[in-house]
């Protein structure tokens, strides 16, 4: 957006409705779906996940950093000319994620466009597709973990600064967005914020009002005492194994929608 654009939404006291992606929007991992939606376009770059299972075991062990899998995980990507990339992350947003979307997040997202608030994803999914979600859901802002750009894509992408989650949601906000950073306290106390996670609690509480989708018993025990609304719109599988096995079938590329 333009930056005349963001001045013009500082001083005209518009409110927010920031979203976190994964598990809040639609009911999977996105970076496991786009690897998914990848390895089903090019078979061979399955091997490249072989060198991700050491790393996934050591972080099963907590032995290795988020963001040290998180980068070992996109090794499917490597040797992929940015352009190939680019093409991937717009068929994705269109082919795959719009399809998933949960329709009652799609109302809320457009019950929010109506009323004119400021509209921000927020996510920690590297960069390279998040804003072809944000522009086919008419987001106005797209906050993601960003990865240094590289052409081709190198076996370990290096994120630049932090991974986006937790407080770093919030600091990369009023670091890149001048609309959040100028934001006054009555416009924060009059927007929304939605997350299926307790690492979103800083963004949840950023916003006056929050709404839990599917939170787990400590969220959903946090939420109560604090009187936030609760969403469990209908998901592809009924428990918490159930979503480890559809992300296990994507990161294999052998998940059907």
């Amino acid at each position: 957006m333009e930056q005349s654009t963001q001045q013009q939404e500082m001083t005209d006291g518009r409110s927010f409705a920031f979203f976190d992606l994964d598990h809040t929007l639609l009911p999977f991992d996105t970076q496991a779906m786009f690897c998914n939606f990848v390895l089903q376009q090019e078979r061979l770059r399955s091997f490249y996940m072989l060198g991700f299972l050491p790393i996934a075991i050591l972080r099963a062990f907590k032995l290795v950093r988020t963001v040290t899998a998180k980068r070992a995980f996109m090794g499917y990507l490597t040797g992929m000319d940015r352009e190939t990339l680019r093409s991937r992350a717009r068929d994705f947003a269109e082919k795959v994620v719009k399809p998933q979307i949960y329709p009652e997040l799609l109302t809320i997202i457009e019950e929010h466009r109506r009323l004119g608030r400021v509209l921000v994803l927020n996510t920690a999914s590297p960069d390279f597709y998040p804003h072809e979600i944000a522009r086919i859901f008419g987001f106005d802002h797209c906050v993601a973990t960003k990865i240094e750009p590289h052409d081709p894509m190198p076996f370990m992408p290096v994120v630049i600064g932090s991974n986006n989650k937790r407080e770093a949601k919030i600091e990369a906000m009023r670091r890149e967005l001048p609309v959040v950073a100028g934001a006054t306290e009555q416009q924060l106390k009059d927007s929304w914020s939605y997350s299926d996670s307790a690492a979103d609690l800083p963004l949840l509480e950023f916003a006056g009002h929050a709404v839990l989708i599917h939170p787990n018993a400590k969220l959903a025990a946090i939420g109560a005492e604090r009187g936030w609304q609760v969403l469990r719109p209908k998901r592809p599988y009924g428990s918490r194994v159930g979503d480890i096995l559809c992300s296990l079938k994507q990161a294999l590329g052998f998940y059907r929608y």
